[in-house]
């Protein structure tokens, strides 16, 4: 029976992956695509076992998974595929109608917390399905993440663009947590020696792939829409380790998460200890 383990299918993974991948990854393993928002569900409702997931939901779920130590898709500073497209400058936006990318919960409270913690505005907020191009009419700021965000910069759409991990930075100090690694706590209960077993797999393509970027940059579809340059400095901007301060980061987020009423209060941060 495989460990069911979710793919998030954009950029921002692409080195861990294609280096896990090439590790000879244990048999058991079965990778699954998707976007942040449906892996949780997924991952929420057992048909993943592990996943690099939105840091929110570690929350929202408490009591179900458990974080593998060293690894995260975090920033500390620019994440450059996290971005606030606007037609006007940050400080007008106060009262504005935003609109949200579908993709990602953790990115959209962050948003949320920046706006109303930090600049202390009054927004509404909804959910954007509609095409880019008529989305940046409609609203006089756009989030989107991953490879729509990347993509959408290229094309100067907006006067004004603002990257949610350089703006955190600037008003903490601390890395921002985008995701953790999670298992779940019943897969742990039934399969701990091949939870530890791929937990160390991932460590090591971790190691690799922060010394191979060129390398894996040559091959990767991204490249063609993307460049290769390009693409070795945005995965050089993404830490994906978990050191104490980015577990601080992420405990002040889900504080002022719950202050503001967007998330439950916080549990304590629980490990996998293999």
């Amino acid at each position: 029976m495989p460990l069911n383990i979710g793919r998030i299918a954009f950029a921002n993974c692409t080195p861990l992956f294609t280096a896990f991948e090439q590790a000879n990854p244990p048999v058991f393993c079965h990778l699954i695509p998707g976007v942040p928002s449906a892996l949780n569900r997924l991952l929420a409702t057992g048909g993943l076992d592990l996943c690099p997931s939105s840091s929110v939901e570690y929350v929202k779920q408490a009591g179900k998974y458990l974080i593998l130590p060293e690894l995260s898709i975090s920033s500390i500073g620019q994440v450059k595929s996290v971005l606030l497209f606007s037609r006007t400058p940050l400080e007008n936006l106060d009262g504005a109608v935003i609109g949200l990318t579908a993709e990602s919960d953790t990115s959209v409270i962050l948003l949320k917390v920046l706006l109303s913690h930090f600049q202390g505005f009054t927004n509404r907020y909804e959910l954007c399905s509609a095409p880019l191009g008529e989305s940046f009419r409609r609203y006089p700021a756009l989030l989107l993440i991953g490879d729509s965000a990347m993509k959408t910069v290229l094309t100067g759409s907006a006067p004004y663009v603002y990257d949610l991990g350089e703006l955190w930075r600037r008003h903490t100090g601390l890395p921002f947590v985008f995701a953790f690694w999670f298992v779940r706590v019943d897969t742990v209960l039934r399969r701990s020696h091949q939870v530890a077993l791929l937990h160390r797999t991932l460590v090591a393509a971790k190691e690799q792939a922060y010394g191979t970027y060129d390398i894996i940059a040559r091959s990767c579809p991204e490249s063609d829409w993307y460049g290769e340059e390009r693409l070795i400095e945005y995965w050089n901007t993404i830490s994906y380790d978990l050191t104490p301060r980015h577990c601080q980061g992420a405990l002040l987020f889900f504080k002022l998460a719950a202050a503001a009423g967007l998330l439950p209060e916080p549990p304590e941060l629980e490990f996998f200890r293999g």
